[in-house]
């Protein structure tokens, strides 16, 4: 399982699509390339550093089982561990469970 963290109109729209394709906080899939998940052990840290300030957050449980793009590992600058990157979208039948956070 890997997590990632999106807001309630975000995952609305990717309800309606299909498919989420929102890659961090106010950035698509097409901008960054990549969607930025993590594992049960960082989505916390995550949460802390950029998104203490979000008054709407979701975690969605994502199935990596069920993904049809490819997942991998990056370690991405000063980040203490690598942390899992999906290159493409991720379909909303991949998703589990949405939890709502705040």
């Amino acid at each position: 399982m890997i997590y990632h963290l999106t807001d309630p109109a975000t995952w609305a729209a990717s309800l309606a699509a299909g498919e989420h394709t929102g890659s961090t906080r106010g950035v698509t899939l097409a901008e960054e390339g990549f969607i930025h998940c993590s594992t049960a052990e960082q989505w916390r840290g995550v949460v802390e550093r950029f998104y203490a300030d979000a008054s709407d957050l979701l975690l969605l449980h994502v199935d990596e089982s069920r993904l049809t793009a490819p997942l991998v590992y990056e370690q991405l600058g000063d980040a203490p561990e690598p942390f899992p990157h999906v290159y493409g979208p991720i379909p909303v039948a991949a998703v589990v469970q949405v939890e709502p956070l705040r």
